[in-house]
């Protein structure tokens, strides 16, 4: 069965990934002052952060339009794809995947398989990575991909550290918020995607900075030491290169022989998350397994 591979912007995957791997991938607007600009096409991650700081009014997302969506997976059709499997990001952040399923089963020729990542950024780009591959190789099922896909999202972990909420209160992508409005200024509340609800959640108050990154560090020691499989970690910031830079250096210092990389919030998540943001993230290693 020939299977088709497609995502949204906010998997991050630079276009040497997507060339190499056969994937489709839709951008998602993010609105700013009226105007709306498609993440990875028409505005640049350092052109998006200096618009936020001078933004007007609050910035917002949307979804791509339904009718792009049908005109993509009939185009795969079209060119002798018998299925589509469309990973997207959280449901919990954007209605899209759900937007998705609605229209699933209407288009012809094609059956599409939209699945929910239950995350973003980089990590919901290697479920999508091993997607593609499973679907190059030409021996799984659509369903034999999606139940793959599943093992390797519970191996998916991740801690976020933000200057502030406003921004994820405001956007309605906080589902504890009332817990930690109002803290005095320099707490840092620790962020990351509940196992259960699958929400952005914050669970826990640091004072500073510099003692949240210890505290995330000491997280993932336990983490490293309690898992059976080889892992793969990314640190992620929101226009805060330095900042990531630094703290990619300390982790690999600790951690030698465990992979690590760099990577940036975008536009979309960015909005929700705020410049300054940091976050260690964590999954099995779909290179070493």
């Amino acid at each position: 069965m020939k299977i088709a591979v497609v995502t949204d912007s906010t998997s991050y995957l630079s276009d040497d990934e997507v060339k190499q791997n056969n994937i489709s991938v839709v951008p998602i607007p993010v609105v700013i002052d009226g105007r709306s600009y498609n993440e990875g096409v028409d505005i640049t991650n350092e052109e998006f952060y200096d618009k936020l700081r001078h933004s007007k009014s609050f910035p917002s997302t949307s979804q791509p339009p339904l009718g792009e969506m049908i005109e993509l997976y009939q185009r795969l059709s079209d060119e002798g794809y018998e299925a589509v499997i469309s990973i997207h990001l959280a449901s919990t952040i954007s209605g899209f995947v759900n937007s998705l399923n609605n229209i699933a089963g209407s288009i012809d020729g094609i059956k599409v398989y939209p699945y929910d990542s239950q995350i973003t950024v980089k990590l919901m780009g290697y479920l999508v990575i091993a997607a593609a591959r499973m679907a190059k190789a030409g021996t799984y099922t659509p369903e034999e991909i999606m139940t793959r896909l599943d093992e390797i999202r519970k191996t998916i972990g991740e801690y976020f550290i933000v200057d502030d909420l406003q921004n994820l209160v405001r956007g309605g992508r906080l589902s504890n918020a009332s817990a930690f409005i109002g803290s005095v200024l320099k707490i840092k509340p620790l962020l990351t995607f509940d196992d259960t609800s699958h929400e952005i959640v914050a669970f826990e108050k640091v004072r500073s900075r510099k003692k949240a990154l210890l505290r995330v560090e000491t997280l993932f020691s336990e983490v490293v030491k309690n898992v059976d499989y080889p892992l793969r970690a990314i640190v992620i910031n929101a226009n805060d290169p330095d900042g990531g830079a630094q703290w990619t250096k300390k982790i690999s210092a600790m951690y030698p022989d465990l992979p690590i990389e760099q990577g940036e919030f975008g536009p979309v998540i960015g909005t929700h998350l705020g410049e300054k943001a940091l976050a260690l993230a964590w999954m099995i290693d779909i290179d070493r397994i």
